[in-house]
C-alpha cells in the first residue's frame, strides 16, 4: 500500500487548526466567566422575586455555566497534541461535550415546562420590580457572552453548543423581561410561565439540531455535501490512469478535520507515487479532506479478490465500519 500524505495541505491545516483552536478556547473562557458571575446575582433574584421566569432563568443558567465550563475545558484538551494511543488527537471529545450539552438543553427545558404547568395551576405571587432589574441585567450580560462566543468558528460544534446555552438565557432574559413589564401593568402573572414554555420551545429546535449534527460526526458520517461514490466518481474522471475506485470510506474526527480511505486500481507500471499524490491533492482542493490513505490495487482488489471495476456496490451498501478497520487494521489511519 502507498502512502504518501501531502504535507504542505497537512500543515497549513494544522496551523489554522490551532489558531481556531485557541481563539475558540479564549472566547470559551470569557463567556464562562460572564455568565458565572452573573449567575449567583440571579439566582438571588429569583429567590427574592418569586418569578418562575428568573427561577428558570438562574437555574438554566447554572446548568449553562457548567456547560461552558465543559466547553472550555474540552476546547483546552484537544490542544493536545496527537500520541501513540490517540493518532487524531482530542478533538473528537469536543465533540462528545457538544453532544451531552444538546441533551442538557432537553432535560433544562423538561423542567422548565413542568414547573409552568405547575404554576398555570397553582399561581403565584410574584415581585416584577425585582425581577425587571434582574433580567435587565442578565439580557446585558447574556448579550456580551453572545457576541464574545458569535465570533467563534461556525464548524465547530463545541462552541455551538456553548452559544446556544447562552441564546437560551439571552431569550429567558427578554421573556423574564417581558412578563415582569406586563405583570406591572396589568397584575397577570400568567404571562410569566407561558413565556418560559415560548422559549422552551426555540431552545429545543436548536438543542435538536445539535445532538443529531454532533451524532453524525460520532457515528463516523460523511461531511454535508460529500458522497463516497460521488468522490470515486470525480477520481476516476479527473485523474488519467485510474482504472477504479473502490471501499471509498468518509468520516470527520471533527465538522472541520475530514478524513478518508479508498482503494484506487491502476494499471500495472503506473507511477503510483504521482497517482497517490493527485488524488491526496484533489481531495484536499475539491473536497476538503486534508487526512487520506489510498491503498493501490493491481488488476484485483485485495479485500474482495473481484477485479477492479467489478460491483463494489455492496461496500457502501453492507459493509460496516468493523469491516473496514480490519481491511486497513495495517495500515493505521494517519495522525
Amino acid at each position: 500500500m502507498s502512502d504518501h500524505h501531502g504535507h504542505s495541505h497537512d500543515h497549513a491545516g494544522h496551523d489554522h487548526h490551532d489558531h481556531a483552536a485557541h481563539a475558540s478556547t479564549k472566547r470559551l473562557g470569557i463567556a464562562a466567566a460572564l455568565t458565572g458571575l452573573f449567575m449567583l446575582a440571579e439566582i438571588a433574584g429569583g429567590l427574592i422575586s418569586g418569578s418562575l421566569a428568573l427561577l428558570a432563568d438562574a437555574g438554566h443558567m447554572f446548568v449553562d455555566f457548567a456547560g461552558l465550563v465543559l466547553a472550555f475545558a474540552a476546547a483546552r484538551l484537544a490542544l493536545r497534541p496527537a500520541d501513540a494511543k490517540r493518532s487524531y488527537g482530542y478533538d473528537r471529545f469536543q465533540i462528545l461535550v457538544a453532544y451531552s450539552n444538546g441533551l442538557v438543553l432537553f432535560g433544562i427545558t423538561a423542567v422548565i415546562v413542568y414547573e409552568a404547568w405547575r404554576r398555570f395551576s397553582e399561581p403565584v405571587e410574584i415581585l416584577a420590580g425585582p425581577m425587571l432589574v434582574v433580567a435587565v441585567a442578565g439580557l446585558l450580560v447574556n448579550v456580551a457572552a453572545f457576541y464574545v462566543l458569535h465570533g467563534g468558528d461556525k464548524e465547530d460544534l463545541n462552541m455551538r453548543g456553548a452559544l446556544l446555552h447562552v441564546l437560551g438565557d439571552l431569550l429567558g432574559s427578554v421573556a423574564a423581561i417581558v412578563a415582569s413589564v406586563v405583570i406591572l401593568a396589568t397584575g397577570w402573572t400568567q404571562i410569566d410561565p407561558i413565556l418560559s414554555v415560548l422559549v422552551c420551545l426555540l431552545i429545543l429546535a436548536n438543542a435538536w439540531r445539535l445532538v443529531r449534527e454532533s451524532a453524525h460526526v460520532l457515528l463516523e458520517g460523511a461531511p454535508a455535501g460529500v458522497d463516497g461514490t460521488e468522490v470515486g466518481r470525480h477520481l476516476r474522471a479527473a485523474i488519467p490512469g485510474i482504472e477504479d475506485v473502490h471501499h471509498v470510506h468518509v468520516w470527520m474526527i471533527t465538522p472541520r478535520r475530514r478524513a478518508a480511505t479508498l482503494h484506487v486500481c491502476v494499471p500495472e507500471g503506473a507511477d503510483g507515487t504521482a497517482v497517490v499524490r493527485r488524488v491526496k491533492a484533489m481531495l484536499s482542493d475539491d473536497f476538503r479532506i486534508d487526512h487520506a490513505t489510498v491503498e493501490l490495487e493491481h488488476g484485483h482488489c485485495a479485500d474482495a479478490g473481484t477485479a477492479c471495476g467489478g460491483d463494489h456496490a455492496h461496500d457502501h451498501a453492507s459493509h460496516d465500519h468493523g469491516h473496514h478497520h480490519h481491511a486497513h487494521g495495517a495500515h493505521p489511519r494517519p495522525a
